[in-house]
């Protein structure tokens, strides 16, 4: 978290109440020693206040392992303090076997360092594959990130395999096909807030994308960098990783240099400055304009960046600067225009639509979106989704609103 030194959880009690996975006492323990209030810590964790609250009392037991990770994480509870049985994540997919969502570490040398193997490869073996890789991006879009983990884990394996029988120009886009994996594993990665395992992926794309002289690869590892960086609240981490995607990799297409340009106004955002935020914003939205001019000049892994993306984006912005009728038109514009086929975004974005009516004082339109958003971000949308969830059952919970006790409501029962 950084907001508290590192031997809070040296304290003998709050380190016996983690070690026992006394959550009431963890609670009471943590606000006593920080000073922090119900509402800001079940804000940090997800969780409304009255549901703090009832843990703090022993009403409520955690019995979802959803919530607890989400205490562990929002609380940044070390792993040394957990017991070695809650370190270890359960299956999220019932019957399928998951080896890790880090990079293995000897694939960078199985890639770098390959000798000469007995398998040829040809170019329509690559091309099947930049077109399975494209299907799989899609259903992601759908199902969510938890699902394809293994399988695309799979994948890069049997990419990296191919490296020994590469030749000259192939092998170079074996590289570059290794990076666009190691790039959508970083993705899934942060999409299940497991951000460790994500910048390794990054790292190990920007790696690959440079050895294979791929400049927009490079420079969206940077742009997604920060993204993960915006995600977190560290609005000068998340300016400038997007420079640096700008002035690293000048030779990148349009729609990557928009990408980079929309990232680091939405750092200035988050650092409550609305001149520069703006300003970016619309140099962002020249960008991809023009973009939209020539897609066939876009990586593949663009499809998604067009003006309905760019809207909802800068709604995010508007959030982050406090202007929330400008949030409401963006995002709800946004929304409507969005394809059915891109579920995990309409799951975020309405309860990012949510928060923001939330916060404008508009009750009724805040839990209509919110309970739009519900049942999808309970299948696909965790932890991101139904964080912003909480979050706006908080909001509506401080001004009163009695809808705040319904999404409450309707929370605990997908919890």
């Amino acid at each position: 978290m950084g907001d508290f030194a590192t031997d809070l959880w040296s304290h003998p009690r709050l380190a016996t109440a983690v070690a026992e996975e006394d959550w009431g006492a963890v609670f009471r323990t943590y606000r006593r020693l920080t000073g922090t209030s119900q509402m800001k810590l079940g804000e940090r964790v997800g969780l409304v206040q009255p549901d703090v609250s009832e843990i703090e009392c022993g009403r409520r037991r955690v019995t979802s392992v959803e919530v607890r990770q989400r205490i562990i994480a929002g609380l940044g509870i070390p792993p040394e303090r957990l017991p070695a049985a809650a370190v270890t994540t359960p299956l999220p997919v019932p019957g399928l076997t998951f080896s890790g969502t880090a990079p293995d570490e000897d694939l960078l040398a199985r890639v770098t360092n390959a000798v000469d193997g007995a398998h040829r490869v040809d170019g329509a073996t690559l091309d099947w594959l930049d077109r399975l890789l494209a299907e799989h991006r899609r259903a992601e879009d759908f199902i969510g990130s938890r699902p394809l983990v293994e399988v695309m884990s799979q994948q890069l394996r049997s990419v990296v395999n191919l490296y020994a029988g590469a030749r000259g120009p192939l092998a170079e886009r074996v590289v570059r096909l290794a990076a666009e994996h190691a790039q959508f594993l970083a993705w899934m990665a942060q999409d299940q807030g497991q951000s460790a395992a994500a910048l390794a992926w990054y790292d190990r794309s920007h790696e690959w994308a440079l050895e294979a002289g791929d400049a927009d690869m490079a420079a969206t590892t940077l742009s997604m960098k920060a993204h993960m960086a915006w995600s977190g609240g560290r609005g000068l981490r998340c300016v400038r990783l997007a420079e640096a995607a700008r002035w690293s990799a000048p030779a990148t297409s349009l729609g990557v240099r928009g990408m980079a340009a929309q990232m680091q106004a939405r750092g200035h955002a988050l650092n409550h400055a609305p001149d520069e935020a703006r300003r970016l914003l619309d140099e962002a939205q020249d960008l991809i304009s023009r973009a939209a001019e020539r897609p066939e000049d876009e990586p593949p892994w663009m499809y998604f960046y067009d003006e309905t993306w760019f809207t909802l984006q800068r709604g995010m912005a508007a959030m982050h600067l406090g202007d929330w009728a400008e949030a409401t038109r963006h995002l709800t514009t946004g929304l409507g225009a969005l394809p059915d086929h891109y579920r995990r975004d309409l799951t975020w974005y309405r309860a990012c639509l949510a928060h923001a009516h939330a916060a404008a004082g508009e009750a009724e339109q805040a839990f209509a979106a919110a309970l739009a958003s519900v049942p999808a971000a309970s299948d696909i949308g965790r932890p991101h989704a139904w964080n912003e969830l909480h979050t706006t059952a908080s909001a509506l919970l401080r001004r009163g609103a009695p809808e705040g006790h319904r999404l409450t409501d309707l929370l605990k029962q997908y919890d």
